[in-house]
């Protein structure tokens, strides 16, 4: 069905090639899961707005007796203060929340680049598999040829054709699965870049190494308290001591002041008085202790968490590194040395054939070397760029630190 719906794109996108930059743009732009996140910035400013607001007025009516000439009316107008600085925690709790769900916002924008990048080169090795898979078609074909030319001359027996045909036929199932594992990665992408379906029919990179190097592991490091993770714990730690901040306002009662006109008739005489009251209670069980203690424990885990997400982050980069490292040791060799020299040995055992000096089996033993050495070497590219995702993650973009 991916398949299909790759070659159903309009005629406009038919010829279209991204990059990483277009991936990563369209993701920022389009990507509805980054977009409900950003939502959390509004839902702070309301917040924030909500916890400044002063309290209601409560308007009363009371009335006593049911007679006209014997009763007695009370109109009355309450208002309740808070005492204890409730409304500035408040206040100051939904600004550490909205620091919380800004920091919340970037690290999620770092958390899709690092899946776009996976995403993308993803499709790269994909699409550099397919190519692959193209070629060792190709190579198969020129073996058949060349083993039932043999066996028509009377050179060979046609078990060497024979084996010839299922080579080739080993390799274009591979071509298929290629080519299904690319329209797949054509849609991941897609899906990260907010569109139903893939609007490109390549993505752009060549043998050049498409990855930028990555700072060294001190320069990471020191970076690592202006990354966006870290930067988030250390402010889930001041939200949660807003909280208990809060939570020990609570323990002073408010004052309700009452301001209010009484009028009491009696044998059809009219009298009107003034009604001014406090109430105020008495915090004699209830001192909000429960509540405190629980926003001190959490203030406590915030702590704790911070160190954890600190640890993580430490492990996360050196592993990283280190996997990017050994990785890219590993593309340079199979550039240099081992993917070259495998081609050169299918050529010369084709060849070889060809002319009646080598069996086929010599030719199918090469031509299974190279490609047991490209699946190697695009694995060796997965490392590479899965070590690229898991740094930008943490720091962003990594472009920017250098």
């Amino acid at each position: 069905m991916l398949v299909l719906l790759l070659c159903q794109l309009p005629a406009w996108a038919q010829d279209r090639e991204i990059g990483i930059e277009d991936a990563l743009q369209s993701a920022l732009a389009g990507n509805p899961e980054l977009s409900a996140s950003s939502r959390e910035i509004g839902i702070a400013q309301g917040m924030r707005e909500q916890a400044g607001l002063l309290r209601n007025p409560t308007l009363s009516w009371e009335q006593e007796g049911t007679e006209s000439r014997n009763r007695t009316t009370t109109i009355g107008l309450s208002q309740p203060l808070e005492l204890g600085g409730k409304r500035a925690a408040r206040v100051a709790l939904a600004e550490r929340g909205a620091d919380t769900a800004a920091l919340s916002l970037e690290a999620r924008r770092n958390q899709l680049r690092g899946e776009v990048i996976a995403g993308f080169y993803g499709a790269l090795r994909a699409q550099e598999r397919e190519r692959l898979a193209q070629q060792s078609v190709t190579l198969a074909q020129r073996g058949v040829a060349a083993a039932e030319g043999r066996v028509r001359a009377g050179k060979a027996p046609p078990l060497e054709a024979n084996r010839a045909q299922v080579q080739l036929a080993e390799v274009r199932l591979e071509q298929q699965r290629a080519r299904r594992d690319r329209a797949d990665a054509y849609q991941a992408l897609a899906v990260l870049m907010g569109l139903p379906q893939a609007d490109f029919s390549a993505v752009r990179g060549g043998n050049a190494d498409p990855l930028p190097r990555l700072p060294a592991s001190d320069e990471l490091l020191r970076r690592l308290g202006d990354s966006a993770p870290l930067r988030l714990a250390r402010s889930r730690i001041e939200e949660s001591e807003a909280a208990v901040a809060l939570a020990r306002t609570q323990r002073i009662p408010d004052l309700d002041v009452s301001l209010g006109s009484q009028e009491a008739i009696e044998d059809g005489n009219r009298d009107r008085i003034a009604v001014i009251g406090l109430s105020l209670p008495l915090p004699l069980f209830d001192r909000n202790q429960g509540n405190i203690l629980a926003e001190s424990r959490r203030a406590d885990q915030a702590r704790d968490l911070r160190n954890a997400t600190e640890l993580r982050l430490r492990q996360e980069t050196q592993q990283a590194l280190q996997q990017w490292s050994t990785a890219q040791g590993e593309v340079d060799d199979f550039r240099s040395t081992i993917l070259p020299s495998a081609q050169t040995a299918v050529e010369s055992a084709t060849r070889g054939f060809e002319m009646g000096k080598f069996g086929f089996l010599e030719v199918l033993d090469a031509q299974r070397t190279l490609i047991t050495a490209r699946d190697q070497y695009l694995r060796a590219l997965a490392q590479v760029s899965d070590a690229w995702g898991r740094i930008e993650r943490v720091y962003g973009d990594v472009g920017a630190l250098r």
